[in-house]
């Protein structure tokens, strides 16, 4: 028995199935197979009903929808916090595939917290979401991968390489590879590392590429110059560069793992009345929007943002059709501005 989704609204002034299959001049039934794109309609009484429905401003009920079809059309999107820019443009990656695909998105700060984790993974679980697109470098990979045997997830930016989850990201360790390998080449020898959470697979990558441009130029990697913050602020990178000023070298070049990070380490270098390239040169990564806006302007790694959102929602929705896809790894550039040219 089919479920009839399109019921009346309670707004009296709303159109309902029954007036769009008499304006047509059609059954209830076709109207109803139009809505849910069945095939076995002429283009003739496709055209008439879509007709109809713009005529009379008719708007299917999508719960009965949802029920019918047994897809909600909407998609979880995890990530750590909100407040890190760095998301934004890879969220309207994914919002302008999902509007074109007819799907919803909801954004999931989980905090790190496993138990708001539990909440959102219980949507999908009770099918009142189609799938997942995690950002969330701390995400308990375990549940992650039980929830992927028999639901849509697609891991995007970070993701967990003993899992069998897809994923679209960039080669971190060859991008902080050419970030220090220009700062190495512009003449600086002691070079500072800020890093994230060692935990974090995109730490851990960009430390390597960070160590093997230092092994390849035989110059030190030195212990004492690698600084670690618990998350990716603007407060934690200005701690972590008040901790490269007590230490017994000065370096004359800084790479932090992100723009956020490097602008707050370059806050705290114009607090100390340094000069930026001319006193300690500064890379980022990400190539957030603020790291034009800095004085200087910042030297970064750019992230395909747009395009990794755009990639993840559309093998989201590949694999929600039953598709297989393959993980991605994106380009990136190194993007030379200010903080370390004229270095």
């Amino acid at each position: 028995m089919e479920i009839d989704f399109n019921l009346r609204e309670e707004n009296s002034f709303m159109a309902n199935i029954q007036q769009v299959a008499a304006q047509a001049g059609v059954s209830v039934a076709t109207v109803s197979r139009v809505i849910n794109q069945y095939k076995n309609v002429s283009t003739e009484t496709r055209l008439k009903v879509e007709q109809a429905i713009k005529q009379l401003n008719y708007e299917p009920n999508l719960i009965g929808r949802s029920l019918r079809t047994s897809q909600s059309r909407l998609l979880l999107v995890l990530i750590p916090s909100i407040s890190n820019p760095f998301y934004s443009e890879i969220i309207n990656g994914i919002e302008h595939i999902a509007i074109q695909e007819d799907y919803q998105i909801l954004l999931c700060d989980t905090d790190s917290d496993p138990e708001r984790e539990r909440i959102y993974f219980d949507l999908l679980r009770k099918r009142m979401a189609d799938g997942i697109i995690s950002m969330d470098p701390a995400v308990h990979i375990n549940t992650l991968n039980q929830l992927s045997e028999n639901h849509p997830i697609v891991q995007c930016s970070e993701y967990k390489p003993d899992s069998n989850i897809p994923y679209v990201t960039i080669d971190n360790e060859t991008a902080a590879y050419q970030a220090v390998k220009h700062l190495i080449q512009s003449g600086h020898e002691k070079i500072a590392l800020i890093n994230s959470d060692m935990t974090y697979l995109y730490a851990r990558e960009r430390e390597m590429g960070y160590k093997k441009a230092l092994k390849e130029h035989g110059l030190t990697v030195d212990p004492n110059l690698a600084f670690y913050t618990s998350n990716l602020s603007f407060d934690q990178g200005r701690q972590a560069m008040k901790k490269v000023f007590q230490a017994d070298t000065i370096p004359s070049a800084i790479f932090a793992v992100s723009d956020v990070l490097a602008i707050g380490a370059l806050k705290e270098i114009t607090n100390h009345k340094l000069r930026v390239p001319e006193d300690i040169a500064l890379v980022g990564f990400d190539k957030i929007e603020f790291s034009n806006m800095t004085n200087p302007a910042l030297t970064t790694v750019a992230q395909p943002m747009h395009k990794m959102g755009v990639t993840a929602a559309t093998m989201l929705i590949d694999v929600i059709q039953g598709k297989t896809v393959d993980s991605i790894k994106l380009d990136h550039e190194l993007v030379l501005r200010e903080s370390t040219l004229g270095s």
